[in-house]
């Protein structure tokens, strides 16, 4: 067998790996429940490393916990092709989201080592940690590090809700490695579920991504004050629980406010302590985000959430601090490797259309280091973050292959 331009993946393979992984972490019937840095985490990292290996691939760990599979190329001293995703979920996640693109890039190498096509440029797969940000927040954290938006110390020092700090797991699990991979890359590809309905209500084989609607988040701590619930006067209360909760409302009016243009906004967090009846509450943490199609209006939602935050701290007499801010998305895509998806779509015959994500996704900040493309395959109705999350081996079919091409073609080159 040799490559060429008939060449396809082996689609049961794929599936027979989406299912093994299918068993690590269950959750909720039918879902994972695998967070980054768990013990989980670390059985699923394992088989990914063994996995690797078996396709003789080079398997190094980076300080971020990164796990970055390589394949040489006839020139290994190119800078590579790289193609990740994440295999973290969310605490009641799907079996696709993430994981499905770290092994579609498993399986690409695995189809050109069935043909003996050695690209000229080396192909790198790679697990991003925490993408998620379901135990560590912000998400995306280890590609922003590896990006330069993130500083690797202040990664390290990231501390969960089960009071864990990130830099500590990385050695709890085994994977705080030395190496440094930040060097050169000429390209980045990500394959991903849509996690939207728009590719499988109008029936569509594949999506081809040409950016990230821009997004805007914030981790704001409302600070308050003890006290009891009967006796104390309403005008003497500093009810953190009651300004985290004014400012989430407020974050939801916002996304109805500019919903009937696709704008969206979501308070997706509230921790207050002590949270406890008869006494009013000292802290609340709480996180949300907007997002829009056209940039501007993204801004105008951005500054809405910003004085919103200050205006129900206002209201409930407590003070407030904004503890982290992140932004993405926007038209930071390639325009050639773009083109180059298209053309394998066309050529491939598929059914498929542009969009745009409404998500993160770790390829937001490759895109800041080096040429980056997505490519979207659907599922059904949408349903994603959620152990309902469902696709079908046929679902990958184009998607696969279009990367599979996509990357050949660039690293041949």
């Amino acid at each position: 067998m040799s490559f060429s331009p008939q060449s396809r993946v082996d689609l049961d393979r794929f599936w027979t790996t989406i299912e093994v992984s299918g068993r690590i972490g269950p959750g909720r019937p039918g879902g994972l429940s695998r967070l980054t840095l768990t013990d989980e985490d670390r059985e699923m990292r394992d088989l990914f490393v063994r996995w690797a290996e078996d396709a003789g691939l080079a398997v190094t760990v980076d300080r971020m916990g990164s796990i970055f599979a390589r394949r040489a190329g006839a020139d290994d001293t190119l800078p590579p092709v790289m193609i990740g995703s994440h295999l973290d979920t969310q605490i009641n996640g799907g079996r696709f989201d993430g994981i499905a693109g770290v092994l579609a890039g498993l399986e690409l190498v695995r189809t050109l080592n069935d043909a003996g096509h050695v690209t000229l440029r080396p192909i790198v797969v790679v697990n991003w940690t925490n993408e998620e940000g379901a135990r560590f927040s912000p998400p995306m954290v280890a590609s922003g590090v590896f990006a330069g938006k993130y500083d690797l110390d202040w990664a390290h020092d990231l501390i969960s809700d089960d009071g864990a700090r990130f830099g500590d797991e990385l050695r709890r699990i085994g994977y705080a490695g030395e190496a440094d991979l930040t060097g050169p890359t000429d390209a980045y590809f990500e394959l991903h579920i849509e996690q939207g309905p728009i590719l499988d209500a109008e029936k569509r084989q594949v999506g081809v991504v040409t950016g990230g609607y821009p997004s805007y988040g914030m981790r704001v701590m409302f600070q308050g004050q003890t006290a009891h619930t009967g006796p104390t006067p309403m005008d003497l209360r500093h009810n953190a629980l009651i300004a985290g909760a004014r400012w989430l409302t407020a974050v939801d009016d916002i996304g109805w406010e500019f919903a009937v243009h696709d704008g969206k906004a979501t308070g997706s967090r509230l921790a207050a302590w002590p949270n406890k009846p008869g006494i009013l509450s000292e802290t609340a943490q709480c996180v949300a985000d907007v997002r829009h199609p056209d940039p501007i209006t993204a801004r105008v939602m951005a500054e809405k959430m910003r004085r919103a935050a200050h205006a129900a701290a206002a209201m409930a007499g407590c003070a407030m601090d904004i503890e982290d801010e992140w932004d993405w998305g926007g038209d930071i895509f390639d325009p050639d490797l773009i083109g180059m998806i298209r053309e394998e779509a066309v050529r491939q015959g598929w059914n498929w259309r542009d969009i745009q994500s409404q998500a993160g996704h770790d390829a937001y900040h490759m895109a800041l280091h080096c040429p980056t493309a997505m490519i979207f395959t659907p599922c059904k109705g949408g349903i994603t973050h959620n152990n309902l999350e469902s696709c079908e081996p046929a679902d990958f079919l184009a998607g696969l292959n279009m990367l599979l091409h996509a990357v050949v073609r660039r690293a041949d080159r």
